[in-house]
């Protein structure tokens, strides 16, 4: 059983498949307190369904794509049994992770969405430096960016674990807090080797949730 607060259809909205039609698996409950986390009604609440009952569901979309997210969706060892059966089925499986958790026992099939905290999340001590040993270049590493301090600190990160040659990086403004054009224009002044993004979702639905 899992504890799961939706299962909804949608555009995914980041990582390296944006735009691209997905089912997401919102599970219950998560660790962390980011403050710009975005689904604080994943923390609580819930509704405990069977892991074949949570699969059956998301085959009604019709879509390869599939992705398993929280709250921090870790925080459930059922996560593990979910992913690898809905591999075994031939969907396209990634996981979305705070990076706080050990990624290490995560089926090599599945795309590591993970984020590392930067300094204004609130977080950055629940970083757990060791999971970047298990990221492959088919994964891809995020740092949401509210401000200056965010930025430089994560320039640093970058470089000090070589990260553009583990995975693909990604870089993400906060909004309303960071200036997307800004934070573009750094990245191209300093030829940083990332992908600049921004969430979809929140352009086309303002944040909807659900979407």
């Amino acid at each position: 059983m899992l504890r799961i607060t939706e299962i909804f259809y949608s555009l995914q909205g980041e990582s390296n498949t944006v735009g691209l039609p997905t089912v997401f698996i919102r599970l219950t409950g998560c660790p962390l307190r980011c403050g710009y986390c975005d689904t604080a009604y994943a923390f609580t609440g819930g509704k405990k369904i069977a892991i074949d009952a949570v699969i059956e569901e998301a085959g009604q979309y019709g879509t390869r794509y599939v992705t398993v997210t929280g709250g921090e969706p870790l925080v459930q060892p059922g996560c593990l049994e979910l992913m690898t059966k809905l591999l075994d089925k031939g969907y396209m499986v990634s996981l979305e992770t705070s990076g706080a958790l050990d990624v290490s026992e995560v089926d090599q099939r599945v795309v590591k969405v993970m984020d590392l905290k930067t300094p204004s999340s609130g977080e950055l001590s629940k970083n757990r430096y060791q999971n970047i040993d298990y990221l492959t270049l088919k994964d891809q590493l995020k740092f949401v960016i509210g401000n200056d301090e965010d930025y430089e600190w994560s320039k640093a990160v970058l470089s000090e674990y070589d990260l553009a040659n583990r995975c693909e990086i990604l870089f993400s403004p906060v909004m309303g807090q960071q200036k997307p054009t800004e934070l573009a224009e750094k990245i191209l002044k300093d030829r940083l080797p990332v992908r600049f993004q921004l969430q979809l979702h929140k352009i086309l639905w303002d944040d909807a949730q659900g979407k």
